[in-house]
């Protein structure tokens, strides 16, 4: 990809530490945006900011300094090689604030103790003197929670706010009360020490559970990185050696025994086996492989030993490919998540003033200074600004990684909101709804000619062309052992056919200008003047074939009928979307009589027959008309096609161009691959409106019942502490989907 300058564009991934809400991952995706030539994006879920730059404006130190220069935050390069360093950090932060809860608990315990006595029948009673409560408190709010003052003040100095200011400002309220009260020696007023500790407390087991719940959101990519083997037994000096896998390179002859794993990206070089590729395609079904078939990284061997050559190594293996494909789409934003973001960037600000609203109307109207104050604090510590931000990307994270596991390969959160939305779907016929592996059923000589000369006309044309039906076309010759000739000057015509002279060798009778051959769809050879048997035509389309018309020096010499086998899973899949309320639209450049035979098996009611490869594309656009399209296609001429509709789907198996113009990739050669991926899509579509829909209603809920006094401080704490919680464990239930309508 270039930028508009013509240098091409550079992407990088930073792991983030230092983030405790969703203003934080605000305010450092806008530090990096504000660098010239800089366009990223930070996930607040998996704590990685995914960044795409010019590498004349903007260097990956530029970015790490960015970060870093906010103070709160910690940048940090990352690689297939830093994954190990980066999880042993997270764990090592992990624990150390699991001993600082434990520590905490242990001296807000007597204080909760306390207020369950007095909850209990006690009234105000306090059986803790006040200057230990002091001395128990004080630790707790200065030394356990002077990480939320520290992220408070460099998110004041930054301009903004976050958790850490609300957070911050109601338990100093509460302590600094209690402080004074105690110090006055002013024994008629109430303190409120156990609540500013409970909160810190309850706030920092909320981060710890929150953590473990993000942790088994990502759990898809751990398990794709736990796939690989780490060492490979490798040739090397006519001697086999076990090696690390990150020292293969390319060419390497390595040895797969039964049961092993492939460790690298390679070709079979001896031996037969039956392999597991569940982890690619998501089909336990085994693969039979010879000789010269491509076995790639992490796939199972069966019961055969196989002698491999390398092919694809480190970074460069199907498996790296995947990871990062999963790894970017759980990075980027969906659409949905806009009005969230609105909501955080104004959502500390509003908090603040509702907290001032609520204190000074408490001590206005109520004359209380105590209540005003108590009221204020749980209007700080129930609103929580967190909640919006995990909302949509863990359901991102965990639908994402679900589709890699099933062989779905989506390529951003946009195409995954999109794909739920799909009204219609526009599926190309050869290779997506049949098997694109066609064979030739029956060649019709006209004009006197034999079969054997058309087949071999036609063939000597046709093998320079990757299109399937030229391919079935060579195949049969050479079964019938005609040896076609290499053609000069041949020009091929996407959606029509090809041009082009074949050498007087070919045939006796010709002179030394050799042979003009034209082989192609009828309607081409018609429109060039040519008379085409159209009964031979229609009977032939009438019975499923596609119809190849060859003329040779402006005489139609015979017609080659070619027969493309429905997939066996199609009829099935075109059930299913339309059950689904999405509506199929075949397209093929086939005559009409063999799309309606096609159409007929496959049970698509709506069909457009003789379709050229711009055209596709055309009407794609009249279909979005209608709302919004996706298209699935395999192969180069699908390419414009598939670029144009709002969601694309590319099959696995079909050429590069296809797949990189698409948003979903289909490893399994299946169509039902398509309706996974439209189900898993309105699946976690509906966990992210369920999230939006909890974080919401607990702030509009909650807000008002503490600002009207309904809502004890400590029980706001942990109403804000676990609802975070709550909107991560809810998305972690999307691990349920399966495949197939399977639940």
């Amino acid at each position: 990809m270039k930028t508009e300058s013509g240098i091409p564009a550079a992407t990088v991934e930073l792991a983030l530490t230092g983030m405790t809400c969703a203003n934080c991952a605000a305010r450092v995706e806008k530090a990096l945006n504000d660098l010239t030539g800089v366009e990223a994006v930070v996930n607040f879920a998996s704590e990685r900011a995914h960044v795409r730059y010019r590498p004349d404006l903007a260097t990956p130190m530029d970015l790490v300094a960015a970060v870093n220069g906010l103070g709160r935050y910690r940048a940090t390069l990352s690689s297939a090689d830093s994954r190990e360093a980066e999880k042993a950090q997270r764990l090592a932060l992990y624990r150390e604030e699991l001993r600082r809860f434990w520590f905490s608990a242990l001296l807000t315990l007597p204080l909760v103790a306390q207020m369950f006595l007095m909850f209990g029948g006690d009234g105000h009673e306090e059986w803790l003197p006040r200057w230990l409560q002091l001395l128990l408190a004080t630790p707790v709010q200065f030394w356990i929670g002077g990480r939320f003052y520290l992220g408070a003040y460099h998110a004041l100095r930054g301009g903004g706010g976050n958790m850490d200011v609300l957070v911050a400002l109601g338990t100093s309220m509460a302590w600094c009360y209690g402080a004074v009260v105690t110090l006055a020696g002013l024994t008629q007023q109430h303190v409120y020490f156990e609540a500013s500790a409970v909160i810190i407390t309850l706030v920092l087991l909320g981060k710890i559970l929150e953590a473990r719940a993000k942790a088994r959101s990502s759990a898809a990519i751990e398990a794709l990185i736990r796939l690989q083997p780490q060492t490979a037994r490798v040739e090397r000096d006519g001697q086999w050696e076990e090696i690390a896998v990150a020292r293969m390179i390319p060419g390497d002859i390595f040895l797969v025994r039964p049961g092993d794993s492939f460790p690298v990206d390679g070709e079979i070089v001896a031996g037969d086996s039956h392999l597991d590729e569940a982890m690619l395609t998501g089909e336990s079904r085994p693969v039979a492989k010879g000789p010269g078939a491509p076995v790639y990284a992490a796939t199972v061997n069966g019961a055969g030993m196989l002698r491999c050559r390398a092919t694809g190594v480190g970074a460069h293996t199907l498996l790296a490919g995947i990871i990062r494909l999963v790894e970017a789409a759980q990075g980027s934003k969906a659409p949905i998540q806009r009005l969230a973001d609105r909501v955080a960037g104004v959502f500390v600000p509003a908090v603040c003033l509702i907290a001032l609203a609520t204190f000074g109307g408490w001590w206005l109207f109520a004359g209380d200074f105590s209540a005003a104050l108590i009221n204020a604090v749980a209007v700080l510590v129930i609103a929580c600004p967190c909640a919006l931000g995990l909302a949509t990307p863990t359901a991102i994270m965990v639908g994402t990684g679900l589709g890699a596991q099933a062989g779905i390969l989506i390529r951003n959160a946009e195409a995954l909101e999109l794909a739920g939305r799909l009204k219609t779907l526009a599926v190309d016929k050869t290779g997506t709804l049949t098997l694109g592996q066609p064979t030739v059923t029956r060649v019709l000589p006209l004009a006197g000619t034999d079969a054997e000369t058309v087949l071999r006309l036609c063939a000597s044309l046709e093998q320079g062309s990757s299109h399937p039906l030229a391919a079935a076309i060579v195949s049969h010759a050479q079964a019938a052992a005609l040896a076609p000739s290499l053609p000069r000057e041949v020009e091929n015509l996407p959606g029509r056919g090809l041009r082009g002279t074949l050498e007087a060798a070919d045939a006796a009778t010709v002179g030394q200008g050799g042979l003009q051959v034209l082989a192609g769809s009828p309607a081409w050879l018609e429109e060039q003047g040519i008379a085409v048997d159209r009964d031979g035509v229609a009977a032939l389309a009438a019975a499923g074939n596609s119809v190849v018309a060859v003329a040779r020096d402006g005489i139609a010499i015979g017609l080659i009928g070619i027969a493309d086998p429905l997939r066996p899973g199609s009829a099935r899949a075109v059930e299913r979307l339309n059950a689904m309320g999405v509506d199929v639209v075949m397209l093929t450049g086939d005559n009409a009589a063999t799309a309606a035979a096609v159409a007929g098996a496959a049970g698509i009611a709506d069909y457009r027959a003789g379709i050229l490869p711009a055209d596709k594309a055309a009407v794609v656009t009249r279909l979005k008309e209608g709302g919004t399209v996706g298209m699935v296609g395999d192969g180069i001429n699908d390419a414009p096609a598939l670029a144009t509709a709002d969601v694309s789907f590319a099959m696995g198996a079909g050429a590069d161009v296809a797949l990189e113009a698409a948003d979903v990739t289909l490893m399994r050669d299946d169509l039902n691959s398509v309706a996974d991926a439209i189900a898993l899509s309105r699946a976690t579509l509906a966990k992210i409106r369920q999230n939006l829909f909890f974080a919401f209603i607990y702030n509009i809920l909650g807000l008002p019942l503490a600002a009207f006094g309904m809502l004890n401080p400590v029980i706001a704490g942990a109403a804000m502490a676990m609802s975070s919680v709550s909107v991560v464990s809810n998305s972690l239930l999307l691990r349920r989907w399966r495949p197939g309508g399977r639940q």
